[in-house]
């Protein structure tokens, strides 16, 4: 399924904090989390923005991207939705980022992880 140009761009940010280099870099991540980051991760717990900063590693295993969408929330907001499924373990998991717009370029601000038992986004 071809791409346009927008959820393309951003399909490409959502993939650039899946890399397992970068999931275990404080450096790496700090390039795309927004200041004000925070998440509800798939564990069920709040980690803010300072919690990468003390060297929390993410989980490395590879990672595919199922059924993707960008959802425009204005000219510097955007939201994007899709599934996770973790090729190592199986697990699969429905996500959400709020991506704003900064002077240096587009930042991670919001995420959320939900475990999921199927695949809702068919």
């Amino acid at each position: 399924m071809a791409m346009d140009k927008l959820t393309e761009e951003f399909y490409e940010l959502e993939c650039s904090h899946l890399k397992p280099e970068v999931r275990v870099s404080t450096d790496k991540l700090g390039e795309i989390l927004d200041d004000e980051f925070y998440e509800f991760g798939s564990s069920g717990g709040l980690i803010k923005r300072s919690h990468y900063n003390e060297d929390h590693p993410l989980n490395p295993d590879p990672m595919e991207i199922k059924s993707f969408t960008v959802h425009e929330l204005g000219p510097a907001a955007v939201l994007t939705t899709y599934q996770i499924h973790n090729q190592k373990t199986g697990k699969l998991t429905n996500r959400s980022s709020v991506w704003k717009k900064r002077e240096s370029g587009w930042k991670l601000f919001f995420h959320q992880g939900t475990v999921s038992t199927n695949e809702v986004f068919q």
